[in-house]
């Protein structure tokens, strides 16, 4: 870093951290996705949450339940676990879900994504366990948590490139997925959505959580409600089937049964 008082202005050399975000935006706007912004009923898994917390004082992670609950859902859809290549659908067998962690890394934080494998046979414990892992993992080179920390010696002129073959490539979408999530939203403290840029084939946005009062056979009660928004690739899902996808999506999230049987 450099610092000139003179013209008024702090230069800082920008990271690979930065670059790789930049690119994987880049190549991600060439995607054609719909989006979908609704808002999802989650009184009762909080509370199971709140419950198990009062009585163990162990606080439970939300991102690991949407994740949990994401994975079961497309377990019931296999064809979205899916992505093109030279033409053709490519369906994918197991479930691995890409996670965004936010992680400090030389000072910066900056998000990485860790691969949840079989998903769909995990428990909420289980995919729980490998998150929090992951986030408290030590180290200051981005791609240690996917195993590519090399990535960094890749030219920036190169980035685009070869986020574009990676996501054609079989070994890497099995390693790291088609389905996605990421929860950087849940940080503010206001009803907010984000619409993301993304390569997944289906990609959960999880924003922040608000407290909404609605009637309930009679009788108005607050109920804290889950901003979130459901990105798809429009070449692979049209709106029919991601609407029923949605509705199976949050039946599964706000009922808090993933969380009952743990």
């Amino acid at each position: 870093m450099s610092k000139r008082k003179s013209v008024g202005y702090i230069v800082h050399p920008l990271s690979i951290n930065r670059r790789m975000v930049s690119a994987s935006c880049a190549v991600s706007k060439e995607k054609n996705a719909i989006h979908c912004l609704t808002e999802i009923d989650i009184s009762e898994p909080r509370r199971l949450m709140k419950e198990h917390s009062e009585k163990t004082g162990e606080k439970l992670s939300l991102t690991a339940y949407i994740v949990t609950c994401l994975a079961h859902t497309i377990k019931e859809n296999p064809t979205l676990n899916s992505f093109i290549r030279r033409n053709k659908i490519i369906i994918l067998d197991d479930v691995t879900i890409s996670v965004l962690i936010e992680r400090e890394i030389s000072g910066e934080k900056v998000p990485e994504p860790i691969g949840i494998k079989e998903a769909q046979s995990k428990s909420f414990s289980q995919i729980q366990s490998e998150i929090r892992k992951a986030q408290t993992q030590k180290d200051d080179k981005i791609g240690t948590l996917s195993g590519m920390a090399w990535i960094r010696f890749i030219p920036t002129f190169m980035l685009k490139s070869f986020i574009r073959i990676a996501d054609k490539n079989i070994t890497m979408a099995k390693r790291y997925g088609k389905i996605a999530v990421t929860a950087v939203g849940m940080f503010s403290k206001e009803s907010a959505w984000f619409i993301p840029h993304g390569s997944a084939t289906v990609l959960i946005t999880v924003g922040s959580i608000s407290q909404k009062v609605i009637e309930i056979d009679g009788q108005f009660v607050s109920k804290e409600h889950l901003c979130v928004t459901a990105s798809f690739d429009h070449n692979i899902v049209d709106g029919a089937p991601a609407s029923r996808f949605m509705n199976r999506f949050t039946e599964i999230t706000k009922s808090g049964e993933l969380l009952k049987m743990e």
